[in-house]
């Protein structure tokens, strides 16, 4: 069967000429005459291909990419653009929309058959990449910054690797906010910043693999860059639903650093996980915001259809705060674990570069996060 292009241009001379070119070639060709008839036929016919032009009178290309990239059925369709117009900011506003090539008109038949085939080969090995089974996806985050989620989001799962002597894999899906690196003592990461510049369908779990940092404690990690410049790479939505995509396959658990929720399209992330662990501190405040929180996870289905799950972080110590029973009771979640302060154990673990919970292997704070892994081991058990 031939595989299908759809090409979406209001210029009937370029639908004519474009698609005898391709069809030359064996394509079945199919055409829309604006951007809202392009993505009806993209949802309903669903191409191998969509070449589409930028500027149309209702609705221009890097509109219409958006649209198709935001639909769970059209959201991998490879998108080669093709305009008149040759300025970079025109290709970087394409490439952020979603594109995955741009050529420029007018274009020599043999070109254009050339990046054709380039991004059905793509598409097609893509599509071939993937094993069918998927890990599990486990994102940890917290209702403001400061918490610890990703202290928790590591330790966790170094207790879970060590425990269960399975593949696992920490992320911090925060660009500009990485903090793993300075821990550690792994210079300028830039394993995130790589793939979040990389075109959504070129993503796959090799080059995913070909960005996590080995570590001597087990789990491998994707770090994120501290640099404030990457933070606007926040924005890059289909590349971060592209690598949890990829890293769901290529680990018996994953877990991911999603902290303060930072990501415009954060609702599509935790649509590609099995539980959202939240975390909060046992202060009144602190679980006022909390409860806020849970209902807004409530309302993408967590606690419903997905796993709810609440830990408490205890990051000083003090003489007045809520008692567990008392958070529980307030938040109507029971505690999976809650994490007690130890600022001498996090100050030894910075000056030694190494996660809180190697310092003291047998220390209480590594009791609790081997307890809230055995919590975790149970629920992955019963999935």
């Amino acid at each position: 069967m031939p595989e299908k292009i759809l090409i979406i241009d209001d210029d009937v001379e370029t639908l004519r000429l474009v698609g005898m070119m391709l069809q030359k070639q064996g394509f079945e060709i199919l055409v829309a005459s604006n951007g809202l008839q392009g993505i009806e036929m993209a949802h309903d016919v669903h191409p191998n291909l969509i070449v589409l032009d930028v500027m149309m009178p209702d609705m221009d290309g890097f509109e219409v990419t958006r649209r198709i990239r935001s639909q769970a059925e059209t959201l991998t369709i490879p998108i080669l653009m093709f305009t008149a117009k040759n300025q970079v900011d025109d290709k970087v506003i394409g490439f952020e929309a979603g594109v995955d090539d741009y050529l420029t008109k007018p274009i020599h038949p043999a070109e254009l058959v050339a990046h054709v085939k380039s991004l059905l080969a793509r598409s097609r090995a893509r599509g071939t990449d993937l094993p069918e089974e998927r890990g599990y996806t486990l994102a940890i985050l917290s209702p403001r910054g400061g918490v610890g989620a990703s202290t928790v989001a590591l330790n966790l799962a170094i207790s879970y690797y060590q425990r269960e002597k399975v593949d696992v894999i920490a992320a911090e899906l925060r660009p500009g906010h990485g903090t793993w690196a300075a821990e550690l003592g792994f210079p300028d990461p830039q394993g995130l910043n790589n793939l979040l510049h990389t075109s959504p369908l070129e993503i796959s779990p090799h080059k995913v693999e070909n960005e996590l940092t080995r570590t001597t404690f087990g789990p491998r990690l994707l770090l994120a860059s501290p640099h404030i410049k990457d933070m606007a790479l926040a924005n890059s939505v289909l590349q971060f639903e592209a690598i949890v995509r990829s890293l769901s396959q290529m680990a018996a658990l994953v877990v991911l650093d999603l902290g303060a929720i930072i990501l415009p399209g954060y609702e599509r992330i935790l649509g590609l996980c099995e539980e959202a662990m939240v975390l909060t501190e046992p202060f009144p405040t602190a679980i006022q915001m909390t409860q806020t929180y849970i209902e807004d996870l409530r309302a993408i289905g967590f606690g419903k259809t997905k796993l709810l799950s609440l830990a408490v972080v205890n990051r000083v110590r003090a003489d007045m705060q809520l008692s567990i029973a008392q958070v529980q009771d307030q938040l109507g979640i029971t505690v999976a674990q809650a994490i007690p302060p130890a600022p001498e154990l996090a100050f030894n673990a910075s000056r030694r570069m190494v996660p809180i919970s190697q310092v003291q292997t047998d220390g209480l704070v590594t009791q609790q996060f081997n307890r809230l892994a055995e919590v975790l081991a149970s629920r992955i058990v019963k999935k």
